[in-house]
């Protein structure tokens, strides 16, 4: 019994046949596993318009966690600063000016992997 027939009490009990060539056939599993789905659920999800959410990728969300990581260090050193903290007196505006750059291309960094991450939605 599937996740889906647990929770409504229901079985399905027709089936559709859809002749695909092996090529498809390969491509519609890769976007199920992708998915984490089986082929039949995302094949029924798909049919019915509904938005597939893929699994991320873990390497990505390793990466967005450094970027996170270099965000709060370079916010510190900005909260440094800001309190008159004896180890930031020799900090100058040139200095300010080059971490808040640096922040902003962290943040540039973040959007770009997020970018990768989130698929556009399909046309419904």
């Amino acid at each position: 019994m599937g996740k889906d027939e647990k929770q409504t009490g229901r079985k399905r009990h027709h089936h559709l046949r859809v002749p695909v060539f092996p090529e498809e056939k390969e491509e519609i599993e890769r976007q199920a596993r992708q998915a984490g789905l089986s082929v039949a659920r995302y094949l029924r999800e798909v049919g019915q318009g509904y938005e597939i959410k893929g699994i991320t990728d873990y390497e990505r969300v390793r990466e967005l966690a450094q970027i996170n990581g270099d965000l709060g260090r370079l916010g510190g050193l900005l909260k440094l600063w800001l309190t008159d903290d004896v180890r930031t007196a020799k900090f100058g505006e040139a200095t300010i000016s080059a971490l808040l750059g640096r922040i902003e291309a962290t943040q540039d960094d973040m959007g770009r992997v997020m970018k990768a991450i989130v698929r556009p939605r399909a046309e419904r």
